[in-house]
């Protein structure tokens, strides 16, 4: 039985002597296991503390001389062993959380005496000093022949590449990596993204370039990143559309989309409050969403898609007189800010509810409306934009609805009239 951890040995009596501990763990690997005492020549469990400056350890016997446990913030890594003789704290944290916990079991139970067949015993020797190295926290690879095989990622990571290692599908020992921050899997031919990158709940870099990813799934925009995702590059992939969930990520500051199959935005990108960068220069993209007028970028590249010309004239009517009542309904619960849930109403009420849109007029319509096309200078949601076009342009047609024939017709004379001017 082996942990890796920061280990800070404390002499209880130090502060009788007007002395304190240094309050700072030293990398060790701790061992539990059999020695012969010398004295009386029996074979007792101790616990071995091994460490860069002592590899050959020094031993702690555990039978009936474990005081107390401290294991308040075994979730984080930390705990302490209090012993009897010598009359010492063991201080451990950065351990990883499950080994802890076994590793503390295995000495409760030789703190019992019970019976050591029950767990696994290691070999009390000097450690390697590669064992008692500091932990690692950043590891590139970007060669095939360099990707680790045999051997487990260091858990320790907060920043891991790998690039060019053609790898088809995310690695899933990259995803035990809990304090993984930035995740480079750039350049490989990843298809699919596993729902379980969402529990990497530290992670704020996200880098996909260059893969064959065709979709990016409902579930990771509703995991953990919706709450650390800042940064995620999605470019030169095979995307040809992003879900309407894909605006849960609202820590995102910068978002790179180009060369996809992008044919439209996600509905609800205004909801992305805090987004500063925006690329998705090469797709698709024939017009904007409409709530694309609520961003405020700092940048905006939209460079080399098929941008419609907009026409006010050339519009889709999608209206009936009088309304239905289900539209009448759910329009007065949208204006009125009435709450709602699958709690209150039938679900697929509320996602009709959740792609509402926004008439000029300030009133909001649901299935029935007026749609058309609308220019916009992009330099009204971003201070630097990159050209939209080899002509100069910063102009963009931006989706636009009407919830009657009345708003409609009000807003063909303001641009008639402007027109004329």
């Amino acid at each position: 039985m082996k942990l890796q951890c920061d280990v800070e040995v404390v002499n209880r009596m130090l502060p009788t002597f007007g002395m304190k501990s240094r309050g700072k763990g030293t990398r060790a690997v701790l061992s539990i296991g059999k020695h012969l005492d010398k004295s009386s020549q029996r074979s007792n469990i101790y616990m071995m503390i091994c460490t860069a400056k002592d590899r050959a350890g020094s031993k702690y016997k555990l039978k009936d001389n474990i005081e107390k446990f401290f294991t308040w913030f075994v979730e984080e890594g930390k705990a302490t062993v209090r012993l009897k003789e010598p009359a010492v704290d063991i201080c451990l944290s950065k351990a990883d959380a499950n080994s802890l916990k076994n590793f503390l079991s295995a000495a409760r139970l030789a703190d019992q005496g019970s019976d050591t067949s029950s767990f696994p015993l290691s070999t009390l020797t000097p450690v390697r000093a590669r064992d008692v190295e500091h932990p690692k926290k950043k590891l590139t690879i970007v060669s095939k022949k360099d990707y680790p095989l045999t051997s487990n990622f260091p858990y320790s990571l907060e920043q891991l590449q790998v690039s060019y290692c053609k790898l088809s599908r995310v690695d899933m020992r990259m995803l035990s990596l809990k304090a993984l921050r930035k995740l480079d899997l750039s350049n490989n031919h990843i298809k699919k993204l596993p729902a379980t990158i969402g529990d990497l709940s530290c992670l704020s870099e996200l880098i996909l370039y260059n893969n064959h990813l065709e979709a990016f799934s409902e579930a990771l925009c509703l995991s953990t990143l919706q709450r650390t995702l800042q940064h995620l590059d999605l470019s030169q992939n095979r995307l040809e559309s992003l879900p309407a969930q894909f605006c849960q990520l609202r820590e995102l500051v910068n978002l790179k989309l180009d060369d996809n199959k992008l044919v439209c935005l996600p509905f609800h990108i205004g909801r992305l409050s805090k987004l500063r960068f925006l690329s998705a220069a090469h797709n698709h993209l024939a017009v904007l969403p409409s709530a694309f007028r609520k961003l405020c970028l700092e940048n905006l590249d939209l460079f080399g898609n098929p941008f419609i010309q907009p026409n006010p004239l050339d519009h889709t009517m999608q209206l009936t007189f009088p309304l239905p009542l289900q539209e009448i309904a759910s329009r007065a619960v949208a204006n009125l800010r009435i709450p709602y849930g699958p709690h209150l109403i039938p679900a697929h009420l509320c996602r009709d509810l959740e792609v509402a849109k926004t008439c000029d007029c300030g009133r909001v319509c649901i299935s029935f409306y007026i749609k058309t096309a609308v220019s916009m200078n992009l330099h009204q949601v971003s201070h630097t934009v990159v050209l939209v076009d080899d002509m100069g342009g910063t102009d963009a047609p931006v989706q636009q609805h009407f919830c009657s024939l009345s708003c409609y017709s009000e807003y063909l004379d303001t641009s008639l009239q402007r027109g004329i001017r």
